[in-house]
């Protein structure tokens, strides 16, 4: 190995090899970015600076970017990220991966639309100071879609409540935060059923995010239904919280169960898949309260590709087909 690939290998491993959630930083830290100069690995192939024999670019999808309002309202989504193939640098891909992370819980913005706003700016002219190129990036806030398998009757907490007009202040889940309403008289049942994409906690031993959707269906009486704006800040409440995933489903099933006390409960928590695996606990009262897709081994997940109708990106979903 060349003098020119022991550099690069020095320079991209400023983050690499480190344990325990080392370099896991939660609020904005431009620092933690490291540029590779180009130079080192075009010289070893004989392309010269400022003669490059091609055109083109390095594109970046980032599908876990998440920051906060002023008031604590999570936005998430997909980032783009263009930048110049004539640039010195490309970034290495670690430090962006930690970079990004940072966002995590950085408030910036009134709205959901300012945030969004505001991280595009800051991500792009630090990724470009970085580069010493103008580097363009979008970031799209995610269109949920409820898995199928659930049925279509899910409401989402998005459209259920004003998110921007709530302030969210605990991120360490607060079981206190969950209230109930009336729905109806003591005798009748209600039946709830809410999905919510604003999912995040953290891995016990890597303190790495991890990203996930949550299903919750319960049969209470008609004066214990649950508050859905409490149901949101108590969802967004495990933000900062390090437990594997099959541990946050069963402590999100404890406490509903404890403030509502239902007769029927089902939740699940279908999280982003994390080097080959996704993980997908669901607990419930009932048997028949869990979809197929998740008994039936001769279901399978397939990874396929959907253009968001509001949002023109590229989202990653999971389907499920039987019998093969």
């Amino acid at each position: 190995m060349d003098n020119n690939q022991n550099t690069v290998i020095e320079i991209a491993g400023k983050h690499l090899g480190k344990v325990g959630g080392e370099g896991y930083k939660s609020t904005y830290a431009p620092e933690l970015l490291v540029a590779v100069p180009r130079y080192y690995n075009r010289e070893s192939y004989g392309i010269k600076e400022g003669d490059l024999p091609f055109v083109g670019g390095d594109v970046w999808n980032a599908y876990e970017v998440s920051a906060i309002t002023e008031n604590g309202r999570p936005v998430n989504g997909m980032m783009k990220i263009y930048c110049p193939a004539d640039s010195p640098a490309h970034v290495e891909s670690k430090s962006i991966k930690l970079y990004l992370n940072s966002f995590n819980m950085t408030r910036l913005g009134s709205t959901a639309h300012e945030c969004v706003n505001l991280v595009e700016q800051m991500v792009a002219k630090d990724l470009s100071k970085l580069l010493q190129t103008e580097v363009k990036v979008k970031f799209f806030t995610n269109e949920f879609t409820p898995e199928v398998e659930f049925g279509t009757d899910f409401i989402h907490l998005d459209q259920a409540v004003n998110l921007d007009e709530e302030t969210f202040d605990t991120f360490h889940s607060d079981a206190s935060q969950l209230q109930t309403t009336t729905a109806g008289p003591e005798e009748i049942k209600v039946t709830t059923k809410v999905t919510s994409n604003l999912l995040r906690s953290n891995c016990r031993v890597t303190n790495q995010p991890d990203w996930g959707d949550v299903y919750i269906e319960m049969e209470t009486s008609g004066t214990n239904a649950p508050d859905f704006a409490s149901l949101a800040k108590y969802i967004v409440s495990h933000r900062e919280v390090s437990h594997f995933h099959e541990e946050i489903c069963e402590m999100v099933f404890t406490h509903l169960t404890e403030a509502y006390q239902p007769s029927r409960l089902m939740v699940a928590c279908l999280y982003t898949r994390r080097g080959g695996l996704d993980i997908n606990p669901i607990r419930a009262t009932h048997t028949e309260m869990i979809p197929t897709m998740f008994t039936d081994v001769n279901y399978r997940n397939k990874k396929i590709n959907k253009y968001s109708k509001n949002s023109n990106y590229r989202e990653a979903k999971l389907v499920y087909e039987g019998n093969y």
